[in-house]
């Protein structure tokens, strides 16, 4: 790769299960990074990462970390994005984050390449990435929106453990371990770790992801609903969400119903509406029994549609299922994917 043709990237919480999957995207993609700087808290500071066969010291993230950084992909929580992205636009890095910090800043656009690649031109330094539950969801949903509109959503998701870190997950096999063994589990972490309780995980299903608010959805429901409307353009969209962890440590499912605005297609042109989207794999021979599941999604980054059907009693009403690897389609892919979309529209100096 010549010097002219790449571009100088840092990669902040290069340490974390996202940040891990970001350098595994960069590298699949074969993305053009001409200088690479991995950046963490001091804690993860020292660490060596090898890339590309190189081997890298992750650096302790500061301000002038990103002096002559071009693309930052942040993901190291958000209170981390609001310290350091700021300074980093004032770098002149283009900041796409990966965190809740900025996705409903008016001034910030949210993006799924696949949906509103277009509304990355509208940025003024940061980019958002969408939550996880959220960026499979609106993938599936578009081709629906654009051919037949929406009238309203509903969704129930089934959240893999590895959406709140690798310490759920050692928290979910220590749990299973000790239940197998006749053990009581010792929850510590989940349902967030930051709340006043914590339940068990192992063999269990807790409708709970992120914090509870005034009007009794979670801050993890209340984001998909926010962000499905801002994607789409949709503000008056009637969105509804139920987010439930799982005992499943890669890959979110989703249960989405849809009435449609107008012609009422039949399950199989839905069907192939659906699985005309940018990153879609239809998977729905129920005869067969062939539908999505999250093993097989694991490290994929397509988004899986299956179990595609009208509903019984409203004839512009349709159930599917959704499931995608929510650390690489719903988070390090994407990413990656928007600074492909800078780079297309030629917007990065």
């Amino acid at each position: 790769m010549t010097e002219e043709t790449g571009y100088s990237v840092a990669v902040l919480g290069a340490t974390g299960a996202v940040g891990e999957q970001i350098l595994r995207t960069l590298e699949m993609k074969d993305f053009p990074v001409k200088e690479l700087k991995l950046l963490s808290s001091p804690r993860s500071a020292g660490k060596k990462i090898t890339f590309r066969g190189e081997e890298y010291t992750v650096e302790e993230a500061k301000p002038e970390s990103f002096d002559g950084v071009q693309i930052g992909l942040f993901s190291a929580g958000g209170s981390i994005s609001k310290e350091l992205a700021p300074e980093a636009v004032k770098r002149g890095t283009i900041v796409i984050d990966n965190t809740s910090a900025y996705r409903m800043d008016e001034e910030v656009p949210l993006v799924v390449p696949e949906v509103n690649e277009a509304d990355v031109k509208n940025h003024k330094g940061i980019i958002a990435n969408p939550n996880c539950s959220t960026i499979q969801m609106v993938a599936a949903l578009e081709p629906v929106r654009s051919a037949y509109g929406l009238k309203k959503v509903i969704v129930s998701t089934y959240q893999a453990v590895s959406g709140a870190g690798y310490e759920a997950v050692d928290e979910m096999k220590e749990q299973s371990r000790d239940v197998l063994d006749g053990k009581p589990a010792d929850p510590q972490v989940l349902p967030v770790s930051g709340d006043k309780k914590h339940y068990q995980i192992a063999f269990n299903a807790v409708p709970q992801i992120d914090k509870f608010q005034d009007n009794g959805y979670t801050f993890e429901e209340m984001k998909m609903i926010n962000e499905t409307k801002k994607i789409l353009h949709e503000n008056d969209l009637p969105v509804a969400a139920t987010c439930v962890r799982l005992p499943v440590e890669t890959g979110h499912s989703e249960s989405v119903y849809i009435e449609v605005e107008h012609d009422a297609p039949t399950a199989s042109e839905l069907r192939e509406t659906i699985g005309s989207g940018g990153g879609i794999t239809i998977q729905d021979n129920p005869s067969e029994q062939e539908y999505p599941m999250a093993v097989n999604s694991v490290g994929l980054p397509d988004v899986f549609v299956g179990r595609i059907r009208r509903d019984l009693d409203f004839e512009n009403g349709y159930h599917f299922w959704v499931v995608s690897d929510n650390l690489m389609k719903g988070a390090a892919y994407n990413s990656v994917q928007i600074a492909e979309s800078l780079i297309k529209q030629e917007l990065i100096k």
